[in-house]
């Protein structure tokens, strides 16, 4: 698993690649929460993340909840299928803006 950063405007971009699973959602979570400290809106672009465990879920819903508590928002992009039908399943999919494009979900954090 690999995170890049980048910004755009106001608006963090952590662009994902690989796998979030037991070993790697602490990795990920470490590196993720510093940047929703430093700005209010995160846009994850996921369209590199070929798998998401139940822990990769648990990362998603402590990054929720420190945005949510600092009045801001979590955009994600690029759902494989699979993923986005999990997320649905579960519940966890209407806790975040969801879009297919990068552009789409820095225009839903706007």
């Amino acid at each position: 698993m690999n995170i890049t950063v980048s910004q755009r405007g106001e608006v963090s971009i952590a662009a994902i690649l690989g796998e979030i699973d037991g070993k790697t959602a602490p990795l990920a979570q470490a590196q993720l929460m510093p940047i929703l400290e430093a700005t209010n809106k995160v846009v994850l672009d996921m369209s590199s993340v070929s798998y998401l465990s139940s822990a990769g879920l648990r990362m998603l819903l402590v990054l929720y909840r420190q945005a949510t508590a600092r009045s801001g928002k979590v955009a994600l992009v690029g759902l494989s299928e699979e993923i986005k039908d999990t997320m649905s399943m579960t519940g966890f999919l209407g806790f975040f803006e969801v879009s297919d494009t990068l552009d789409a979900g820095l225009l839903s954090l706007a």
